[in-house]
């Protein structure tokens, strides 16, 4: 344990009064607490929380200082394979083809992905990264392959003079 000095406690006793999160007010007052003079034990018992959240606390404080006792932000895409914009770049690739009409097969966007992570990974992992750059299933309607256009386009104007 590194004892502080008179200049760091008041940085200390200042940033209690910023607005700053619940986790690193708690932190700061676990730290000024050790330099009043408090065992870890009694500054745990006193904030209601275990001896090695005090223990971590004071360790980060003694090594990164006030911006260690900041709490870690959580969330967001923590498994990711592939950054948003490297997953735009190659659905980018795929774009051109789709956009002049062509069918995008999975297969070859699956294995396109799999080449640039490095590693085999599922079909629904190709799905989910379509939905989240906001591509859908739009297939074309069906037709017989023995359809004769002539009579369905009669058959229309018929269809609409009977009404």
């Amino acid at each position: 344990m590194v004892k502080c000095t008179k200049g760091q406690v008041r940085r200390l006793k200042t940033a209690l009064r910023w607005k700053i999160a619940p986790e690193q007010r708690q932190r700061i007052q676990m730290v000024l607490l050790r330099e009043s003079g408090m065992t870890q034990p009694l500054i745990a018992a006193a904030m209601g929380v275990s001896l090695s959240t005090v223990n971590r606390a004071h360790m980060a404080y003694d090594q990164g200082g006030i911006e260690a006792l900041k709490p870690r932000p959580s969330g967001g895409r923590k498994r990711e394979n592939m950054t948003l914009e490297d997953e735009k770049a190659l659905l980018a690739r795929f774009a051109k083809a789709a956009g002049a009409g062509e069918m995008l097969n999975i297969r070859d966007l699956k294995t396109a992905y799999e080449k640039a992570i490095g590693h085999a990974t599922s079909k629904s992992t190709i799905y989910n990264l379509l939905a989240r750059h906001g591509w859908r299933k739009l297939m074309p309607r069906p037709f017989h392959p023995r359809r004769d256009i002539a009579a369905q386009n009669a058959f229309k104007k018929m269809a609409f003079q009977m009404l």
